[in-house]
This record gives C-alpha cells, sequence and structure tokens, in this order.
C-alpha cells in the first residue's frame, strides 16, 4: 500500500479481531494504539499480546496496561543469531498478510478511503473463513452419480 500502512489484531489462528489502515507517516505504536482502543472493550479475556520489535516503545507497554490491561511480549531474535530466523509467533500475522495477495483487490492500494481499504479487507477475511467451513470433498460422491443410460439397440 502507498502511503498507508495495515495495523491489525490477528488471534494464533490469523483471524482479524481489530484493523486500522492509516496514513503511512505515523510511527507503528500509534497504529498499534488505534486498533487497541477499536477493540479494547471487546475483548475482555485477551491477556498478552505478541508483536515484532517495532513495537517496542515503552509508552506503548504503559499506554496499553493502562487502557486495555493486557501485557505486550515483544518478540525479537535470540542474541548472537546469525541469518534469517523464523521468529515465534511472528509467522501468524505476516500469513494474514500473505492471504491479502490472493485477493487482486489487496494487492495494490486502489482505495482512495482508508475505510473501503478495511472494508476490503475484511471482506477478505470473511470469505476466508467461509471457505474454511465448507466440507472436505467426498471422494465418494461420483457413486452418488446416475449411470448412464445404455443406448438402445438397433433391431
Amino acid at each position: 500500500m502507498s502511503g498507508r500502512k495495515r495495523h491489525l489484531l490477528v488471534d494464533t489462528l490469523g483471524l482479524i479481531w481489530g484493523l486500522a489502515v492509516l496514513p503511512a507517516a505515523p510511527t507503528d505504536w500509534d497504529g498499534a494504539v488505534e486498533v487497541f482502543k477499536r477493540v479494547a472493550k471487546t475483548l475482555p479475556r485477551l491477556a498478552k499480546v505478541w508483536a515484532d520489535s517495532a513495537y517496542r516503545a515503552e509508552a506503548l507497554a504503559v499506554w496499553v496496561k493502562a487502557h486495555c490491561r493486557w501485557v505486550i511480549e515483544v518478540v525479537t531474535r535470540r542474541e548472537g543469531a546469525v541469518g534469517f530466523e523464523v521468529q515465534p509467533w511472528r509467522w501468524v500475522v505476516e500469513r494474514t498478510f500473505g492471504w491479502f495477495g490472493r485477493y487482486r483487490r489487496l494487492s495494490k492500494d486502489y482505495e482512495h478511503n482508508p475505510k473501503s481499504s478495511e472494508a476490503w479487507i475484511y471482506i477478505s477475511a470473511i470469505h476466508r473463513m467461509s471457505r474454511w467451513m465448507l466440507p472436505e470433498p467426498n471422494r465418494d460422491d461420483h457413486l452418488l452419480k446416475r449411470p448412464r443410460k445404455k443406448p438402445k439397440p438397433k433391431s
């Protein structure tokens, strides 16, 4: 998205619980505050939020503790790590962002209004969840089809 950033709160399945599309100028933790403001009252049982190192601001942790009663745990690379290393729980939100790329409308920033961008993200999330609800294709479905009629013999 050029000029805008997507800020998400997802669960461990990658399902969206909170979303804010904001201009790119504010810091990442300003976006987190906006998402947390939107969902704080709707998630009373939430206790811990995992975040990447961009959200390591002490002011954010204090704000979240005071307003949402959650604990932010910043997931960082282990000390001495060289090169790429998978960080625990970080891949969950990255996978969700990857799912957005499969939707043409979300692959680029086509929207002029951030609210319409948010709406399209929610539509894509609804589509993904509804696809998960479909039953697995039954391997024996071909047995339920009617057999073809045999042609009548010519006399």
